[in-house]
């Protein structure tokens, strides 16, 4: 299973134990509410760790971008042609500013890399 749908699914656990803690909290059940507690502590525990992953793969992936030979910010008009542009150029990796590997190497505009220029 890959981090984003693990973390998603997760996520969906912890909601799903919140309400029962809720529940079990309206009720005056302790035992129950001991046990959601429990719950939702190991859950949020889990996804501490899984985004530490995401944080580390990201990095890493970022890192190797960085290696490649060259980069730059892409035009409008290549933006707009992403196809021809990645026929012509061998090995290009778009990032985005707006994903997450654009957010984790600090990239404020759309940029190639590539090994060789372009």
């Amino acid at each position: 299973m890959n981090l984003k749908l693990e973390l998603q699914t997760l996520n969906d656990k912890l909601d799903k134990f919140r309400r029962k803690l809720a529940a079990a909290e309206a009720r005056g059940d302790a035992a129950i509410v001991l046990q959601f507690k429990k719950e939702v502590a190991t859950v949020t525990k889990r996804i501490a760790s899984i985004k530490g992953q995401q944080t580390r793969q990201f990095s890493q992936e970022g890192t190797a971008l960085k290696a490649l030979g060259f980069k730059r910010t892409l035009t409008k008009a290549e933006q707009a042609d992403m196809g021809k542009l990645n026929k012509s150029v061998k090995g290009l990796v778009v990032v985005h500013p707006l994903t997450a590997l654009g957010r984790e190497m600090g990239i404020k505009e759309v940029t190639g890399f590539a090994p060789a220029k372009f």
